[in-house]
């Protein structure tokens, strides 16, 4: 018989990666649902396959193919209770530290639970049975490939990362009879690098991506400084990266114009820090992620390499000569030339962004509420010895007034500045009930709505003024009542002022920057289409001019797009 494939994507991507990751000894047990895998593998001379009719006889095969060739060793069995025989055989590799994969095959996870013959949860595993369990859904589009190569990448990696152990993998089958593929595909491969075997960098610009990020040490920021003399590279930066060096690019307002100005396009990205928050528009060739925890992270889909190590350890390996750093030089000439450029802002939360910003004192501290308040501020630059923070890791509203307050007591010394809208406000209010320290500086932006929900951008736009009462949360909170907030502050010792107009703000905006005596609140009352109409504006500065781009923003296409959907 001529050795073909199967047709079903995820099962490819499997047998790809086994031959990249060199994995070759299968055991397989017979059955109908790991047809697909089994059929693709047996007559390729690749692998070493062996048969095995008891799993859990077969899983202690692997223990011991395993052990003895100092190599990992794939398990496949079928549906129904097959899988729950290989349990002894893999708590055995558990404890031994042996690097034995299973692979169970099994129908749409939506049968599970619903009286369908073989079909059995597997969707928990035995803590002291396997170190990681993947599923591998069925393959529909691009996204749900990208996936799965990630998946099955992490999955194979982590057979020999750290202690040694075994990794189960629930691949989901359609039944198909397509064996039609003649030639194995290539999919995208992720390395772990240690300390050992530093892969060459990429020809051409690189980018530095810093997500959330604790403040830098001066060695730390100098070595990254060397690395972009002598690679061509730039810092990719919101205002939680929280890096100050000669190479920071604050990147949104550059990246964020409705044409590519030449500062989004990388042959690499090095990502170091965590999650961000921001929402860069950028992309590169691939993706390196440089952390020492040596997860598997891979937000854009096109990592390549991790490397498990200090960030210092690993720009040191590539430090050199200097050269040209034609990047940093187009992104400072781009932003440069838009800061020029930009329109008189009306009364929003982006004009008082571009008015404070740089104004935020020296040694301090600045807190930004997620989505809009933090999208603008990462226009404009603040001083560099400003640290800047949000909740950037579960990114909700719920908790950003309270960690400010927190990061506030535990450093008395530094004044500390809040940027928070209504929503946010008014759903973490607790703990202003709290004592307060008098290093606190609040700015309410209330402009009695989700603002996120009504921004010309924004998929709720769509929906207009109906929006503003389940999607917007349009009328809460005494929608934009002048006292209540003032009352409060009255009430808890909190010297309150605010503004209704730009005069109003740059009277009473030293006041509130300015260090006192007591903590201080700042309440500005904007519009939800002034914030829109300013978001607008700072995007469109340089703007997409073509006949196509113009009748996507008329109102004539909006409406023509309402009724054909309205008539779906």
């Amino acid at each position: 018989m001529s050795h073909k494939y199967t047709d079903e994507i995820n099962a490819l991507v499997l047998v790809s990666l086994l031959k990249e990751h060199h994995i070759r000894k299968i055991i397989a047990s017979p059955g109908t649902t790991n047809i697909s895998f089994v059929g693709s593998v047996q007559f390729d001379p690749y692998f070493e396959v062996y048969s095995a009719v008891d799993e859990r006889a077969a899983a202690y095969m692997a223990c011991g193919l395993a052990e003895e060739s100092g190599e990992p060793v794939v398990l496949t069995c079928t549906g129904a209770t097959a899988s729950r025989n290989y349990i002894p055989g893999l708590t055995e590799a558990f404890y031994r530290h042996l690097p034995v994969l299973a692979v169970t095959s099994t129908q749409h996870c939506g049968r599970v639970g619903n009286n369908v013959a073989q079909v059995i949860d597997r969707s928990v595993q035995f803590r002291d049975m396997v170190k990681k369990s993947i599923q591998l859904p069925t393959v529909h589009n691009d996204e749900d490939k990208q996936y799965t190569i990630t998946a099955v990448n992490d999955a194979l990696l982590e057979l020999t990362h750290g202690n040694q152990g075994p990794v189960h993998i629930n691949l989901i089958t359609t039944y198909s009879n397509g064996f039609t593929v003649n030639e194995l595909p290539k999919y995208r491969v992720i390395r772990r690098i240690v300390d050992s075997d530093f892969p060459q960098l990429p020809n051409g610009r690189i980018g530095i991506f810093v997500g959330a990020h604790e403040a830098f040490t001066r060695e730390e920021v100098e070595i990254i400084d060397e690395f972009c003399e002598s690679n061509n590279a730039v810092v990719i930066c919101d205002q939680i990266s929280n890096y100050h060096g000669k190479y920071r690019f604050l990147a949104n307002l550059a990246n964020s114009q409705e044409i590519d100005l030449g500062t989004r396009q990388f042959d690499l990205i090095i990502y170091i820090g965590y999650i961000h928050g921001a929402y860069i528009n950028f992309h590169g060739n691939q993706l390196w992620r440089v952390n020492k925890d040596g997860v598997i992270r891979d937000p854009y889909r096109n990592l390549t390499c991790v490397f498990e190590m200090e960030e210092k350890e690993f720009f040191k390996q590539y430090c050199g000569d200097k050269k040209n750093n034609t990047i940093y030089e187009k992104c400072m000439k781009e932003t440069k030339q838009l800061l020029s450029k930009i329109p008189e802002l009306p009364f929003s939360n982006m004009w008082i962004a571009k008015e404070t910003a740089s104004r935020i004192p020296n040694h301090s501290i600045l807190h930004l509420s997620i989505l809009n308040t933090l999208r603008v501020w990462n226009y404009f630059e603040t001083q560099d010895d400003v640290l800047c923070y949000t909740n950037s890791g579960g990114y909700g509203i719920d908790g950003c007034l309270s960690s400010f307050l927190g990061s506030a007591v535990v450093n008395p010394d530094k004044e500390h500045y809040m940027i928070v809208g209504d929503l946010s406000f008014f759903y973490d209010l607790n703990t202003v009930f709290n004592s307060i320290s008098t290093n606190v500086h609040i700015m309410l932006i209330n402009n009695g709505v989700g603002t996120e929900f009504k921004n010309y951008n924004h998929r709720a736009a769509y929906f207009g003024e109906d929006a503003n009462s389940f999607m917007a949360a349009k009328g809460h909170n005494g929608e934009k009542n002048t006292e209540v907030v003032k009352e409060l502050c009255s009430d808890l010792g909190i010297e309150y002022i605010s503004a209704s107009s730009k005069q109003e703000y740059l009277q009473n905006r030293d006041r509130w920057l300015e260090k006192s005596g007591s903590p201080i609140l700042f309440e500005i009352f904007t519009t939800d289409k002034d914030e829109s109409d300013a978001l607008r504006l700072m995007n469109t500065i340089e703007e997409n001019r073509s006949l196509k781009s113009r009748l996507k923003k008329s109102k004539v296409w909006k409406i023509a797009r309402r009724i054909i959907k309205g008539n779906k």
